[in-house]
This record gives structure tokens, C-alpha cells and sequence, in this order.
């Protein structure tokens, strides 16, 4: 199983898969007559460091920049949730101006790529995921016309992407696991789902949901991890992927508390139970109703 997250739109994506030593002729640059084309076609999804990045750019919370600047997605047929950057309707990117990139020093990983394509893949049966790139080619892009040549490292050095691909590797590799376990897994449930988008994207309401009493009762934490997470964005995005492996495939790195399980399973059963009364209530309460309507328009015969 592969997956291609950094192809920023719908394109032909060249099938020779490069290397970190292949080289290309592109150079992107204001005198380019494309230039911001790429711009207006733009179908960015977003790691969760590209939200840490852009949330800090910003200077919000990470709850207000997913509504201002992100819209969600599903990433596979099990409704696994993502989110991509929200555009006009015509599909330009909201920071896109005449000069270029208003967010520029932080713009997001599949932004940095282009027109490179970065692959993340994990074959089958194999223990470690492996990487490897491919070319993007699109009509409107003259880069590919500039006489410059560089090798594939050389432009992910230029376009500084060695600490973004540092801070998404435990996601790629969550991504990858969640798609190469398939059937052995099942669906996971709608509550995991939830988990999964806060703890990825929703950074700030994840840290109010681990520093809450509630979490604390499930999961033996010393007070250093509490005071590191409750500053720390890219801690607290770690920490994530720890608990998403260890909820979603059973990766245990994280001490539960004794009987934390069995009491979650009490109280998850007293929900669906007082969910049951309700509604049966509701239903018994309507019923009634229907009876006195029918038996009012009776007495009117």
C-alpha cells in the first residue's frame, strides 16, 4: 500500500519514481509567466504540522483556524478524516496575492513540494515504510521550461523541507498503518474518528481534553508530561500519535490506570442504557399522542 499526500491537485503525476539523487530542470520565480498559477488551482491537504504552523502564524486558536481557513474531508472509503485548505469558489488559495504567498514561511508541506510528489509507501508484509518521489508535469507550470537543473535533494534543501518531513513522518506512518491493516482492524468507530481529527488538527481543544481530570483517571502521566504539553504544540501533536496507535491498533505506550478499562466500559454501557430509556420514553410519548389526536378526531365524529 502507498499513499501520495503532497501532490497538491488533480494531476498527471509522472510514473518513474525518483530519488533523492534524481535530477530535474525547474525554477519557479516572480518573472516566470505562470507565475501563481499553481495558486489558483489549489487542492492542499493538511498535516498537522502545517496546522500548528499556520495557527501560530496566525496567532489563533486552532479550533478558529479550521473554521476560517479549512474545510474537511474524508481520506478513505472509511471516512477517516482530513482537512484541506479552504479556497474562493473559483479554487484559489486565500492567501495567494500578486507578490505570491502571503504565508510563505510557513506555507504547508505540499505547497514546499511542487511540482515534486512526495510518496510514502509501505509495501505489503514490510515492517518499515520507505519514500520516494515522482514529477508533477501540468500545462499551466513554465518551471519545467527554466534552464536550471538540481537533484531532488537539492530542491527539498532549497524549499526546506527536511523539518516538515521530520514532523509528519509519525502521521504518514499512522496513515499508512490505518490502510495497510484493512479488514484486520474493521472500521474503527465514530468516537475514534473524532479523536483522530482532534488530536491531528484541533490542537488546542486536544490539549483542554488530555489536561482535563477525566483523562487523567484513565492514564498514569507524570506531572512533567502535563507541564510539557501545556506549551508545547509539537509535544502534544506526539503524544497524539501515541494515543491514536495505541486506540486505533492497540500500540500500548501509554500506562492505563488498573480498572480504567472496565470502568470506561460501566460507564459507556449506563450511556447506551439511559439513551435506550429516552428513547423509548420519546417513542411512548408519541404513540400517546397520536392516540389522543385519534381518539379527539373520533369525538368530533
Amino acid at each position: 500500500m502507498s499513499e501520495a499526500f503532497d501532490v497538491p491537485f488533480t494531476s498527471d503525476v509522472m510514473p518513474e519514481m525518483l530519488t533523492n539523487n534524481s535530477k530535474i530542470k525547474f525554477r519557479c520565480h516572480k518573472g516566470i509567466s505562470c507565475f501563481n498559477a499553481c495558486c489558483k488551482q489549489a487542492d492542499i491537504t493538511l498535516t498537522p504540522y502545517d496546522i500548528i504552523r499556520l495557527k501560530k502564524r496566525f496567532d489563533i486558536d486552532s479550533s478558529e483556524l479550521l473554521k476560517k481557513h479549512t474545510v474537511p474531508f474524508q481520506m478513505d472509503g472509511d471516512g477517516l478524516p482530513g482537512v484541506k485548505m479552504r479556497t474562493d469558489d473559483s479554487g484559489q488559495c486565500l492567501f495567494m496575492t500578486e507578490e505570491g504567498c502571503s504565508v510563505y514561511e510557513d506555507r504547508p508541506t505540499s505547497c514546499r513540494y511542487y511540482p515534486v510528489a512526495h510518496m510514502a509507501m509501505r509495501p505489503k508484509d514490510a515492517a518499515t515504510d520507505s519514500v520516494a518521489y515522482a514529477l508533477v508535469r501540468e500545462d499551466h507550470c513554465k518551471g519545467h521550461e527554466e534552464d536550471r537543473e538540481l537533484t531532488i535533494g537539492e530542491y527539498r534543501k532549497e524549499q526546506d523541507v527536511g523539518l516538515y518531513d521530520e514532523m509528519n513522518r509519525e502521521f504518514s506512518q499512522l496513515i499508512l498503518k490505518k490502510k495497510s491493516a484493512g479488514p484486520t482492524i474493521g472500521k474503527p468507530s465514530e468516537l475514534s474518528f473524532q479523536l483522530f481529527f482532534m488530536a491531528n488538527y484541533d490542537v488546542d481543544r486536544f490539549r483542554r481534553f488530555v489536561l482535563s481530570p477525566s483523562f487523567a483517571k484513565n492514564y498514569v502521566l507524570d506531572d512533567a508530561f502535563y507541564k510539557e504539553i501545556e506549551h508545547d504544540d509539537l509535544a502534544l501533536m506526539k503524544f497524539g500519535f501515541r494515543l491514536l496507535r495505541q486506540i486505533l491498533f492497540g500500540e500500548v505506550s501509554i500506562k492505563e490506570r488498573e480498572g480504567a478499562l472496565e470502568q470506561r466500559v460501566e460507564e459507556r454501557q449506563e450511556v447506551m442504557d439511559l439513551r435506550r430509556k429516552v428513547e423509548i420514553e420519546r417513542h411512548r410519548q408519541k404513540e400517546e399522542q397520536k392516540w389522543k389526536e385519534e381518539d379527539g378526531d373520533a369525538d368530533k365524529k
